[in-house]
């Protein structure tokens, strides 16, 4: 039986992955951190206030995943996005680390790459080389592509892209099947999956995380 700390649950991934470990006979405690305390939680969740300034991780947790990401639109400047997407989740990988947390599960995104001359695909990437470079038991990067599934929040180009991968599905095979839209269910899915890996550093890219939620038990 297993502990884990969630961080970003009111997002799409991270509310699936509350709900899906809430049921998850692997795990007898979820730590839920979030500004604010959701109306009703499963017994065995438990909301954690979420002070950006101030993380702390019970040193019970096994498993931290982390489900954070902003948009440059909603960020308002690469600045703040950076602040989130990178430096807030560098911070959460550091504290889990002082907490002596084995697996450190992240989503970040197809085509992150610390080279990359876009800024936001840039931010990720190097998110994913700091967290490497903290060498936890196992840490596994996920990289979806566009997310399906409702969101709180409506944002319009996400719509028509949605709308053009329904139409025209039948051209994602092959080295472009990688790109096709994939359920934020099944991204929660293939990180609970990952946390039950071994040891090292392991990077799935969408096409991927979707082979691994369909083995999803």
């Amino acid at each position: 039986m297993r502990t884990a700390a969630v961080f970003g649950t009111t997002g799409l991934i991270g509310n699936h992955l509350c709900q899906l470990l809430a049921i998850n006979p692997g795990y007898r405690k979820v730590y839920a951190f979030a500004r604010n305390k959701p109306d009703s939680l499963p017994i065995n969740i438990e909301h954690v206030a979420f002070d950006p300034a101030l993380i702390k991780i019970p040193e019970s947790v096994d498993d931290v995943f982390v489900c954070l990401g902003s948009t440059m639109k909603k960020a308002g400047s690469k600045d703040a996005f950076r602040k989130v997407d990178y430096e807030m989740v560098v911070e959460i990988a550091k504290q889990a680390k002082a907490s002596l947390v084995k697996h450190f599960i992240v989503v970040s995104s197809l085509g992150a790459d610390p080279s990359s001359n876009n800024f936001y695909l840039k931010t990720k990437g190097e998110m994913e080389e700091a967290v490497k470079q903290l060498d936890f038991e196992y840490s596994g990067f996920l990289r979806p592509s566009l997310l399906l599934g409702n969101r709180k929040e409506f944002r319009f180009g996400e719509k028509i892209a949605i709308l053009f991968f329904k139409i025209f599905s039948f051209i994602f095979v092959g080295p472009l099947k990688k790109y096709k839209g994939i359920k934020a269910e099944d991204v929660a899915k293939g990180m609970i999956m990952l946390a039950k890996s071994g040891i090292g550093k392991v990077t799935v890219e969408s096409n991927i995380i979707k082979k691994i939620a369909d083995e999803y038990r």
